[in-house]
């Protein structure tokens, strides 16, 4: 039993070995069947420049990771989604495609992908579909920009010139840098005056991490998995990574793309802003010609027949069964008649023959005749005021004390009107009878008062035995 565990132990670290030391297989996905290019209409030459131009300066680990990742458009949104919440922690153990979660390392690149997503998926379908022609058009977008003296070798990116082909490499071995250019200006004339550059820059430092997988192969017009062996940049760069399985594996070798990615909806008119290299080219001409969509089959659904037709679902309860549609019923064609011989012409009897009369002049037609208008009167003007005769001026009066009144001589007494005793004639005068008991109380008043007797003592008398 040891023998054999021994066996299977040394067996396993002569097999490890070698397949480190194997080469990577760098094999893409096969090509595109016929049904999936019946649909698919391919870009242009100059289209393909235009659409490439913002990232064709990109450095060669960069782009092909990009490349790749533009066919997940719909992870590429899932991720922004999930770098903006979360940042960076957690992106090696999300289940979106290793380009994808490649490219989240760096949220600038990741951001300019999810912003533009119809440019996103543009690019990812030129990719599945012409994969040649996407990286001839790089190659062809840096040679412009060589010749105006823009891509030379600096602190950040390190430019060979290959067998015809132009790489871009890192120059640091720790840190890529992403370059920023307008393509209207880069690829066309010099963008280098003073010792700098007017119209081209860099990105801030980024870390260069086992996540950079893949590198492009401008031989054979493809992006190839590297599995972190090779020259160049690798040699560089490799002593200063460490090894994770979540990027190098032999499972990674062969590439896989979306093919899916032709089934989304793009905006090709949107598309017309990327025209900084050939500005009479325009995307208009996408999507013209594709089959249209064929609708597929009707599910049943009780709830949208019942509002077509409220008598089926009410029939089905109580039993009924449902009357066959009538077949629709079409005319009989009709038999073509055999067109019957013309009768002979009948001669016409002869009319007398008439002259044509000379035409009259046609009546002068009548000139609508309107109303005058009305001339406006002026008006009149006010008459002056008319001045008032003069009144005599009159002051105010001196108001005269009134007179005293005259003094009345007595009246005579009035006649007494009769009592209830008889005439009212007796003699007895009521003032003096008043003036009279007037005084009779004067006179009492003065009169002292008289005076009173003691009360009586209540007090008990002596009892006559001493007590």
């Amino acid at each position: 039993m040891r023998k054999a565990l021994a066996l299977v132990l040394a067996s396993s670290l002569v097999f490890v070995p070698l397949a480190i030391a194997a080469p990577a297989r760098a094999f893409s996905s096969p090509a595109p069947s016929a049904q999936d290019q019946s649909s698919y209409q391919p870009y242009t030459d100059d289209q393909l420049d235009n659409l490439l131009a913002p990232i064709a300066l990109y450095p060669d680990p960069l782009l092909a990771q990009v490349l790749v990742a533009a066919t997940f458009a719909d992870q590429i949104d899932e991720a922004a989604r999930y770098i903006r919440s979360y940042g960076q922690d957690g992106v090696d153990d999300q289940p979106w495609d290793v380009s994808v979660r490649a490219v989240a390392h760096y949220p600038a690149v990741l951001n300019m992908m999810d912003d533009n997503l119809d440019w996103t998926t543009a690019v990812g379908q030129a990719y599945v579909y012409q994969s040649t022609d996407v990286m001839l058009s790089i190659q062809r977008l840096r040679a412009m920009a060589e010749s105006q003296g823009n891509l030379v070798n600096s602190a950040q990116q390190q430019v060979v010139d290959e067998n015809g082909y132009i790489y871009i490499w890192p120059a640091n071995p720790e840190y890529i840098y992403v370059p920023s250019y307008d393509p209207s200006i880069v690829f066309f004339r010099p963008v280098y005056s003073g010792g700098f550059f007017t119209a081209f820059s860099f990105g801030p430092a980024l870390v260069i991490g086992v996540w950079l997988n893949l590198d492009c192969d401008w031989g054979q017009h493809r992006v190839y998995y590297t599995g972190w062996r090779g020259s160049g940049w690798i040699a560089r760069s490799r002593p200063h990574i460490r090894m994770n399985p979540a990027y190098v594996d032999s499972r990674f070798s062969n590439i896989v793309i979306n093919r899916n990615v032709a089934q989304r909806q793009v905006n090709y008119i949107g598309l017309d802003r990327y025209r900084g290299v050939h500005r009479d080219v325009d995307f208009e001409n996408r999507g013209r010609g594709q089959p249209a969509p064929q609708p597929r089959g009707r599910v049943p659904n009780k709830i949208i027949d019942r509002n077509i037709n409220p008598h089926q679902q009410l029939d089905e309860f109580r039993g009924r069964q449902q009357p066959t549609p009538p077949q629709p019923t079409y005319p009989a064609r009709p038999v073509p008649q055999q067109p019957r011989p013309a009768p002979p012409p009948q001669r016409m009897p002869e009319q007398p023959r008439t002259f044509p009369q000379a035409p009259q002049p046609a009546p002068t037609p009548t000139q609508p005749t309107y109303p005058a208008r009305p001339v406006p009167q002026q008006p009149r003007p006010a008459p002056p005021p008319q001045r008032m005769p003069e009144q005599p001026r009159t002051f105010p009066q001196v108001r005269q004390p009134m007179p005293a009144p005259a003094q009345r001589p007595p009246s005579p007494p009035a006649a007494r009107p009769p009592n209830a005793f008889g005439r009212g004639d007796s003699s007895f005068d009521t003032g003096a009878a008043s003036q009279r008991g007037q005084q009779s109380r004067q006179q009492m008043n003065q009169r002292p008062a008289p005076s009173r007797p003691a009360p009586p003592s209540h007090e008990r008398p002596p009892h006559p035995g001493g007590r």
